[in-house]
């Protein structure tokens, strides 16, 4: 019985492998098959990935130009009047009527608004009741003082008379005295007198500016008051109107960048456009560049006045405007696309970097050292640059100098570049 046991078990381990270094060989045996296999999928793949099955590489082209190159600057800005006025009141009142409204054209001294005077014409009264106490108050102390004078005199013609008998000098002193204060409270009276007159000249020139009158010709843009409405005029004068004198003659107020305002001078060209006729292209011309800065979001502006002509009233005050300033023209230029300089050509593709073309290379790249610092450009070091040109299907290298360019164009100054010449812009991949 434990025979048949024995044999039994010895079946069963045969049959799982179980206690056998066969088995175990066996299974080191499969990982290496997977591994190896694993190891040819990759290389298969890189292989592919590099060889005939490539996409094929062709260039876009685009041909070099002769032409008028304009140079201009970009800016923005909004339009204004050449003259505007605020009109407002130096008196506090209640407005009594208005008397203009927007778009009326005004003539100088034209009546805008008018304040309610019944307390000026009021004060006006008891100014000239003060005036009139004033001038009858000197009248009374002249005759004061035409009595103390004739008292005097008659004092003095006494003494003379009876030999000092009559007339002390005592008396004669007091009325000396007498005279004097006379004398004193006409001045005095005088003095308040002109003091009258300048309070009613005071109240009569607060009358008149209760009238609000045009102090130039030209057109109502603003109106802020109404009939009925309360003006205070506390610590400055309130806007109740804003005129614009010509708006046949326009100005364009724009910021120019700190990089750009070397190049704005003073009567240079600029078109520019407005939201409003996207279709036309105004002209204007510079007549101002501002040494005042202004910080506008962290960029430093300087104001530029351009002189615009709005003779068919088409623009109006505060339109935003997109200005060009021409800053330079040049003529019969070589232009090459600035494309052209931005190309690069790509890789071949059988270039690999050194040390890396083993597959255990490819899946595992060194990184690329890094480049060693260079040194400052300078100013002629931007004016070069390299193009490349096709040639028998072939990408040659062209190195030129550049000048000037509008952001689409740009001069070739000298180098290989001819017009008609074809320069790459760039690559179109095509499978095959």
């Amino acid at each position: 019985m434990n025979s048949l046991n024995t044999v039994n078990n010895s079946d069963i381990n045969r049959t799982l492998n179980i206690g056998s270094k066969s088995g175990r060989g066996k299974h080191l045996m499969r990982w290496i098959v997977w591994l190896s296999i694993a190891i040819v999928a990759v290389f298969a793949a890189i292989k592919l990935g590099t060889g005939d099955s490539a996409d094929k590489v062709e260039y876009k082209t685009e041909t070099v130009q002769r032409g008028e190159l304009i140079v201009s600057v970009a800016t923005t800005g909004t339009l204004q009047p050449t003259n505007q006025v605020e009109v407002g009141s130096e008196l506090s009142g209640i407005i009594r009527t208005v008397e203009a409204d927007y778009n009326d054209f005004v003539k100088v001294g034209q009546v805008l608004a008018r304040l309610d005077t019944s307390r000026l014409e009021a004060q006006v009264q008891q100014s000239k009741a003060s005036l009139e106490a004033a001038i009858a108050k000197v009248r009374q102390v002249q005759a004061t003082v035409k009595e103390a004078g004739t008292s005097l005199e008659r004092l003095k013609r006494v003494g003379e008379l009876s030999g000092g008998k009559l007339s002390s000098q005592q008396d004669i002193e007091a009325a000396e005295a007498a005279l004097e204060r006379s004398l004193a409270d006409e001045t005095s009276a005088r003095a308040s007198v002109s003091q009258a007159e300048a309070n009613l000249r005071i109240v009569q020139t607060d009358l008149s500016k209760a009238v609000i009158y045009s102090p130039i010709k030209g057109v109502v843009l603003k109106r802020s008051v109404e009939p009925g409405q309360t003006v205070a005029a506390s610590l400055q004068a309130p806007v109740l109107f804003t005129l614009a004198e010509d708006l046949t003659k326009m100005e364009l107020r724009v910021d120019v960048d700190e990089a750009d305002v070397d190049k704005v001078k003073k009567n240079q060209k600029a078109t520019f456009t407005v939201d409003g006729y996207p279709d036309r292209v105004f002209t204007a011309k510079i007549t101002q560049v501002r040494y005042g800065s202004k910080i506008v979001s962290g960029v430093v502006t300087y104001e530029t006045i351009l002189d615009v002509d709005n003779s068919d009233l088409s623009l109006r005050p505060g339109m935003t405007a997109t200005a060009g300033i021409v800053v330079n023209k040049i003529e019969n230029a070589v232009l090459l696309p600035n494309a052209a300089l931005r190309f690069t050509p790509p890789a071949k593709d059988n270039e690999t970097i050194s040390g890396n073309s083993s597959i255990i290379g490819k899946l595992f790249p060194r990184p690329r050292r890094p480049q060693t610092k260079q040194k400052k450009e300078t100013k002629a070091d931007r004016k070069k640059a390299i193009v490349w040109a096709l040639k028998d299907g072939d990408l040659n290298e062209v190195p030129v100098i550049i000048g000037e360019s509008d952001g689409i164009m740009t001069e070739v100054i000298s180098g290989g570049i001819e017009p008609g010449m074809k320069v790459v812009v760039d690559t179109i991949r095509t499978g095959q």
